[in-house]
């Protein structure tokens, strides 16, 4: 990880900070999209340059990434998330800066125990767009639930349209977004007897008084 990837991640925390403390509409993709980008690409980062994973790096990079998801979830608890015309809006309280110091502390904290290990990669600045993308995905694991829950749409984004949360959360699970219909299961399985006429079994007395008045 070069100084300007250094200098970004450090602008994208000053850039989330102000932006949460100031409060702002809570937009989909920003929530959720972009927080799993940014892990995506710190992620694939790790090995470049010549740099080789050893078991030790592993180790740290798991432990860090616990680290900074965890935190994440705390900040997602501590937004404050409120309606304002007629979309969702979300702010994080002053004592929401205690978090982000924490994980800053926690990633030197990493560092330094990185490199007493001899894990060069997880001890250098390479993990840093990775931990903070697991930041915000831990903050949006408990956002999202809250604000569909809430009631209350995401703001549209910025060309104007809206985005679908849940269909997003359907596709990163895996799921085919098709939610069946409660009992259709069962009624696929364990199908209504059907009558004489077609008809369903609750109607058998009927045909058999006709057949027997014919």
């Amino acid at each position: 990880m070069n100084v300007l990837q250094v200098l970004a991640a450090i602008a994208i925390v000053i850039f989330v900070i102000a932006r949460q403390l100031r409060g702002e509409p809570l937009r989909g993709k920003r929530l959720i999209l972009l927080p799993a980008i940014l892990a995506i690409i710190g992620f694939t980062s790790l090995g470049k340059g010549g740099r080789h994973l050893t078991t030790t790096d592993l180790a740290c990079l798991v432990i860090g990434a616990v680290i900074a998801a965890g935190i994440g979830t705390a900040q997602g608890a501590a937004l404050r998330l409120e309606p304002r015309d007629g979309v969702l809006w979300a702010r994080m309280p002053v004592y929401g800066l205690w978090l982000w110091l924490a994980l800053v502390v926690s990633r030197v904290v990493m560092t330094v125990v990185a490199n007493e290990l001899h894990a060069p990669v997880a001890g250098s600045s390479a993990p840093v767009l990775m931990l903070l993308g697991l930041n915000r995905l831990g903050q949006a694991a408990v956002v999202t639930p809250r604000a569909l829950a809430s009631g209350v749409p995401f703001a549209p984004e910025k060309d104007g349209r809206p985005f679908d949360v849940r269909g997003a959360l359907t596709g990163l699970l895996g799921g085919s977004g098709d939610t069946p219909a409660p009992g259709a299961e069962r009624s696929a399985r364990y199908p209504r007897p059907r009558g004489a006429y077609g008809r369903p079994a609750r109607d058998g007395l009927r045909d058999r008084g006709r057949r027997g008045r014919r």
